[in-house]
């Protein structure tokens, strides 16, 4: 069997499985940030997706009314965003406001004068990767990446030459602009999502998806 795959395939699996144990693109605590000195590290099992965070409990039962501002673009000189076009950031910005609102309007009410018992929430995209056409989808599947993906999307990691999203999550209370939580996440799809893989920034938006579902798990 070996000898059927050839030397350097096998060295590419074994290459492969052994990258799986290493991080990703790592995330910086952004210094444009209003939050930024308010984030500390994240020290628990879910650093590789939430790395920087506060950490004070919030009642969040109290709150029924929430305000989503404008999507900001990152233009600070630790942006991650690379390559990617303005065109492809406009479009993130626009899906990741979208995505959010849609979500949190199946637990608070939307657009409310500000109250004690408002939020006001603010999204930054930082930056992201798009997805290496073509060998995104065919790592799913070939010798070489498959074991590294499948190993990933077990360890809910990174998929070989898939693409992410990062952005900053800022939450206020409405009436008085306190701040009542903040994170980064970097977002992607699961390793062996082969739909995600499609498009430049279809993984983008498969993460954008998770994490619009984990803002309003944090706030339960």
């Amino acid at each position: 069997m070996l000898n059927q795959i050839g030397p350097f395939r096998v060295s590419i699996i074994l290459l492969s499985l052994a990258l799986a144990g290493c991080a990703g693109t790592q995330l910086p605590r952004y210094a444009g940030l209003s939050s930024a000195e308010q984030l500390q590290p994240n020290l628990g099992d879910d650093a590789y997706r939430q790395p920087w965070r506060t950490s004070s409990p919030i009642e969040w039962n109290k709150y029924r009314e929430v305000t989503l501002d404008p999507v900001i673009i990152y233009s600070g000189a630790d942006n991650q965003f690379g390559d990617l076009s303005q065109s492809e950031r406009n479009e993130l910005a626009d899906y990741l406001y979208q995505r959010n609102a849609e979500v949190l309007k199946t637990r608070f009410d939307f657009a409310q004068p500000p109250s004690a018992n408002g939020l006001r929430i603010k999204l930054t995209l930082t930056g992201a990767e798009t997805t290496t056409p073509v060998i995104g989808t065919f790592t799913k599947f070939d010798l070489a990446g498959g074991p590294y993906n499948i190993v990933q999307a077990v360890r809910g990691r990174e998929g070989l030459m898939n693409g992410w999203v990062s952005y900053a999550v800022e939450i206020y209370q409405a009436d008085n602009n306190r701040l009542l939580k903040a994170y980064i996440t970097k977002q992607y799809p699961n390793a062996m999502n082969v739909s995600a893989s499609i498009g430049s920034i279809g993984a983008a938006k498969a993460g954008i998806d998770k994490g619009a579902d984990e803002l309003l798990s944090e706030m339960k």
